[in-house]
């Protein structure tokens, strides 16, 4: 038997953050045979223990009277214990700085002979309140007062914690066996950290705490908590959840608000002066989408000798939003105005890219307006760059122009001039993706209509090419000027499928793997997708920040304002480089999500599709009349190659899962499919 420890010794040990106390009966494969208080019998190494008192009991007693005895002695420490004021304790001790052992600690708080049952008080006291000392076996040293302020804070938040999980997880459980749920103002808080949980997952800061709540409640971390957030009405079935991901906000904070208010507020006059041209007497149009309400670019054509003279007019919205201003640095920190099937979220407040900035039919608008002088082949003859004020004089819809092309003669000379700058940049081996455009429309009661729209269409085909002209002469005018600028370039595809006859809808498609990425530079280089030695956007303003930075410098060389410096603008392409990014990203996911919606409500529908290419357990096909890539299994006993049109199945669609299956349903076509 060790030293210490004959039979009879009172010792105590920590079990489930108990103190438990216990007499040693002997010993047996080095581990000490005892009885507890609790009357159990147990074998513990002898480091388990956490105090061995100078006592004895005698072992001949019986376990009985043993077991009695031992909780007698409990029963004393427990009271001594509670003469012990650990906090005044501390006061005393905590400027030393150094190791106290148990027995120099009992002589603190206890007057006359310290026995077993004071040091076990002490020890005890000190193992329940963990704020001012820590310990090590049978000695204790005092934290700073630093220590014990972030030891009492770290168990504030542990106790509340505890409240939060236990109100919570109880809430949620009697929330679920109701029809209709309303959010007291004390479960928030849950309701905060069960959307943070669903969002983030393992990434969420409140993780360790969500998850606890969903395992008392048995909600499935993902889907689960979803359909509770929809019951509670946090969220809609619809809910886009990468705007809550990405922190994306559809409204803008009161103080850009009121910046807004105060531009507006300024009834600024719209009168020629010096450095800006009148063109009101030019018959203006614009032409976009039906839902369009921000409108920043229109176009002019007058008769010049065999050709015309034609114009791109810019909204000068660099007049109003002013550089480092609340607007402006809300603009560089959205980056871009965000289209997506149930929601439009704007660069710019309302009012702003609405009103007073959007050209309106029949309201004078200030502007920056680029003139090209073009000749009977679409050639530019000349061209000019100038601030102006212009009026816009009919506002057409893309469906509304294709209807008046033939008989207009104004839309009839701007598709004639439109198709030629396109056979120009074509010839210049400008890569001309044709490919359809799904659009995707929710109507006031929830109901999904989804048409493919051809990009091609004369109206889109004149917008296009005219905006691609008036920034590859903006690129031009800073260049001509030796004048840094945000440029566009790109270098040729890594291999080329599309020629300039246009190719099939399988050609364009997959040429897109093949692209180089687009590069934005501070000087210019050529373009070869669009065919151009040179490339640089402004005709977007309202909606793309880059094109007001562009506008901006544009005003610059005008002496209207500041020049931003080549540090200034690598600073801002970076700080837009990732916005930009996620938004083109966030814009594709939407449109599939809405489509896929679209498509639960055909379960067994039979598609056209496109065979893209085989894989090892699959083919990839195209789904023709949504563009939409997905899989179809390999075992469906045909052999199918690239450019082969099928008919598939609709089989599963899960448009919040994003799961879209297929089957074969038959291969009546192997020719390739056109572009249109």
């Amino acid at each position: 038997m060790m030293l210490g420890m004959e039979p009879g010794t009172i010792v105590e040990y920590i079990e489930r953050k108990e103190i438990v106390c216990a007499v040693v009966l002997g010993q047996k494969n080095q581990r000490l045979q005892m009885v507890t208080e609790h009357n159990r019998e147990v074998g513990h190494a002898e480091k388990r223990l956490a105090h061995v008192a100078n006592q004895r009991l005698d072992p001949k007693i019986g376990r009985d009277a043993l077991v009695e005895n031992l909780k007698s002695a409990a029963a004393r420490r427990r009271k001594l214990q509670n003469q012990i004021d650990v906090k005044d304790l501390w006061e005393v001790l905590h400027t030393e700085a150094t190791w106290i052992d148990l027995q120099s600690m009992a002589e603190f708080c206890f007057d006359g002979e310290i026995s077993g049952d004071h040091t076990s008080a002490v020890m005890r006291a000190l193992f329940e309140d963990r704020l001012y000392f820590k310990f090590d076996a049978d000695r204790f040293f005092p934290n700073s007062p630093e220590q014990v302020a972030r030891i009492a804070a770290q168990a504030a938040e542990e106790a509340r914690r505890g409240h939060v999980i236990e109100e919570g997880s109880r809430w949620i459980r009697q929330a679920m066996e109701k029809d209709h749920v309303a959010v007291p103002s004390d479960m928030e808080e849950i309701v905060e950290i069960l959307k943070s949980v669903c969002l983030f997952g393992k990434d969420s800061p409140h993780y360790k705490i969500g998850k606890e709540i969903l395992a008392r409640t048995g909600l499935d971390p993902k889907e689960g908590s979803f359909d509770f957030l929809v019951k509670l009405g946090a969220w809609s079935q619809d809910e886009n959840l990468n705007l809550h991901r990405l922190g994306i906000s559809d409204s803008f904070p009161p103080a850009v608000m009121k910046a807004s208010e105060e531009i507006i507020s300024q009834n600024i006059e719209v009168a020629p002066d010096m450095g800006r041209r009148d063109l009101t007497h030019l018959c203006v149009l614009t032409i976009d989408g039906q839902g369009t309400l921000d409108f920043d670019d229109a176009i002019s054509i007058e008769p010049e000798g065999e050709g015309y003279r034609l114009g791109v007019h810019i909204t000068d919205v660099g007049h109003f939003v002013k550089k480092g201003g609340l607007l402006d640095k809300e603009a560089m920190s959205r980056a871009s105005s965000i289209y997506m099937p149930d929601k439009r979220i704007p660069m710019l407040p309302p009012d702003l890219a609405e009103d007073l900035c959007s050209l309106k039919e029949g309201q004078e608008r200030l502007a920056i307006s680029i003139m090209a002088d073009l000749d009977s082949a679409a050639n530019v003859v000349a061209y000019e760059v100038f601030p102006s004020i212009i009026r816009v004089s009919r506002q057409l819809t893309y469906y509304q122009a294709n209807l008046l092309v033939q008989q207009d003669p104004e839309l009839a000379a701007i598709y004639e001039m439109a198709q030629k700058l396109r056979a120009i940049r074509v010839k210049g081996d400008a890569l001309q993706l044709v490919l359809p455009e799904i659009n995707v429309w929710i109507n006031g009661h929830g109901e999904i209509s989804v048409t493919r729209i051809n990009r091609e269409s004369p109206s889109r085909m004149m917008v296009s090419e005219c905006m691609i002209l008036a920034n590859s002469l903006a690129a031009r005018f800073f260049r001509d000027h030796g004048q840094a600028t945000v440029f566009r370039s790109q270098l040729p595809p890594r291999q080329r499928l599309v020629d300039g006859s246009g190719g099939s809808l399988f050609q364009n498609w997959m040429q897109r793997r093949f692209l180089s990425r687009l590069v934005l530079d501070l000087h210019p280089e050529p373009h070869a997708g669009l065919g151009l030695d040179a490339y640089a956007t402004l005709t977007s303003p309202l909606r793309k920040y880059l094109d007001l930075v562009t506008q901006r410098q544009m005003r610059g060389l005008f002496g209207m304002e500041r020049l931003y410096t080549e540090e200034e603008l690598r600073f801002i392409t970076q700080a837009v480089e990732q916005p930009i990014s996620y938004i083109s990203v966030l814009q594709k996911e939407r449109t599939r999500y809405w489509v896929l919606k679209y498509l639960e409500g055909f379960k067994g529908k039979k598609e056209e599709a496109l065979v893209l290419e085989k894989r090892r357990q699959k083919y990839v096909v195209l789904l023709t009349n949504y563009m939409m890539e997905c899989s179809l299994p390999l075992n469906s006993g045909t052999d199918l190659k690239p450019q082969e049109t099928v008919i598939v199945k609709t089989e599963r669609v899960d448009a919040r899962g994003d799961i879209l299956k297929v089957s074969l349903a038959r291969t009546p076509s192997h020719s390739s499919h056109s572009a249109s």
